[in-house]
């Protein structure tokens, strides 16, 4: 964070100093929650949590170096006390975002948001000193938190914009007011909580109208794939530049194939060039976050070249999100488990296909939460989907929503033996051990509740066979 003294920062959350002996010394580390991240100069933000209170640790990170404490009660040591902790962290990110000299770019949409970030931060990397949000810390504490990370130096400020129903992205836009907006696509994503498409196009669609205007240099970055996402441009006074694979779009892709290994290769066209792209990631699904992201950096001054060798270059920085790791004896292992909606599924099935090219492939599925009364048809065809692709083999792992998935795949034409299902994640793993044969592609993928990621990591247990490879 830019140094702050205790004085300036309580002022602005409107606090009250207790057992500060000097109001003048200056916050000149990270700003924390964890007490575990810790380091000399820190601010440690305590939260009362469901299992953990936060002020529980003042007096431990006091004694790590952590200069003082905001929170909402007096602890012994250096504090800062407010009414609301959560508020008042946004109140400091939005003072510390004021005071930089730094772009904001903020994203958002109901698939592909944490990957397309990842891509936009390791392109504008190359141009100038990036912060970026890290994993899917995108709500009312991760966005801040990630803002107050940014220095005199960062340039970029790439924050990821979550929302579980309307008013929250126009919420984190007054914390961090954005200059560029982005916009991905509207799909199924929590559609049991904002009970419909329109609903989740009317609350992505606020990041649009917090942009300034096109005269003051607000840019609306829109997928003209989505219908719902390219009606968003008649909500915004900002500049508007589309991306995607159609003819319309500003920032497009052309002979879009798949390598032998899955990954995308494509000829990159931007309103100040073309280049060619070949992706490290893996699936189709990547092409449209790619072009999301050129259409940021083109907007950011790079060219189609740069681009494209950034694009080329960049890997996947989020854990469990097709996560490809080969084992010693030729198994690959997907580990796409940090969350599944119908867009990812769908993205994910497809791409094990791709890959398994020759190969027996395996889908080891889960719920996908949050979709209400479109749970059943959604689970449905899926399970369809993974007999279309020609899936060797799909384990459904769970409960009513597995059975779902297998329902699918029977009735699809799947007669028992391409598809079962499955208790638990170790009964996953059992049937996985026993039956996995050399060179065989095992894609894991399902709502971040189910915790599948246990049975990709149990694959890929260091065994007598020697150590595993990750690609």
């Amino acid at each position: 964070m830019i140094a702050l003294s205790l004085a300036e920062i309580a002022e602005v959350v409107g606090g009250q100093t207790h057992d500060i002996p000097d109001p003048s010394v200056q916050v000149t580390g990270p700003v924390v929650r964890d007490s575990r991240e810790v380091e000399p100069g820190s601010l440690f933000v305590a939260f009362v949590g469901e299992r953990v209170d936060g002020h529980d640790f003042a007096q431990a990170v006091v004694g790590a170096g952590a200069v003082a404490v905001l929170g909402s009660r007096p602890v012994g040591v250096p504090a800062i006390v407010v009414d609301d902790v959560r508020t008042a962290l946004g109140a400091l990110a939005r003072h510390v975002v004021r005071r930089l000299g730094a772009t904001l770019v903020a994203l958002t949409g109901s698939a592909g948001k944490t990957s397309t970030k990842d891509l936009i931060a390791q392109v504008l990397q190359r141009k100038a000193p990036t912060v970026f949000t890290p994993g899917s810390l995108n709500n009312e504490i991760g966005l801040p938190l990630t803002a107050l990370d940014a220095t005199q130096d960062t340039r970029f400020l790439v924050l990821e914009m979550g929302a579980r129903g309307i008013g929250h992205i126009r919420y984190l836009t007054e914390l961090t007011p954005p200059r560029i907006g982005l916009v991905l696509n509207v799909g199924s994503a929590h559609i049991g909580e904002f009970g419909g498409r329109e609903q989740i196009a009317q609350a992505k669609g606020e990041l649009v109208e917090a942009l300034p205007p096109e005269a003051d240099g607000g840019v609306a970055v829109l997928n003209a794939d989505d219908p719902f996402v390219r009606a968003m441009a008649s909500r915004t006074k900002a500049k508007v530049i589309f991306f995607g694979e159609s003819d319309e779009a500003d920032v497009r892709a052309e002979n879009v194939r798949l390598t032998d290994s899955g990954q995308p290769s494509f000829r990159l066209h931007t309103p100040s060039g073309a280049s060619d792209v070949t992706m490290r990631l893996y699936g189709e699904h990547h092409v449209s976050n790619a072009l999301a992201a050129a259409a940021v950096a083109h907007e950011l001054g790079m060219s189609a070249d740069e681009i494209a060798v950034a694009l080329s270059e960049a890997g996947s920085l989020s854990r469990w999100r097709m996560e490809v790791t080969e084992r010693p004896d030729g198994v690959t292992v997907v580990n796409d488990a940090y969350n599944a909606n119908p867009e990812s599924m769908r993205a994910a099935l497809r791409a094990l296909a791709a890959m398994g090219k020759g190969r027996r492939t395996w889908a080891v599925l889960g719920k996908m939460a949050e979709l209400g009364d479109e749970a059943l048809a959604e689970h449905d065809a899926v399970g369809r989907l993974a007999v279309r692709l020609n899936v060797s083999k799909l384990v459904a792992v769970g409960g009513r929503e597995a059975a779902w998935l297998q329902l699918g795949a029977y009735n699809e034409g799947s007669w028992g033996e391409e598809s079962v299902h499955v208790s638990d994640a170790q009964a996953a793993v059992d049937l996985l051990r026993s039956e996995l044969r050399p060179g065989d592609v095992v894609l894991v993928k399902a709502s971040r509740s189910v915790g599948l990621e246990s049975v990709a990591q149990a694959l890929l247990e260091t065994g007598a066979e020697g150590e595993v490879a990750a690609r």
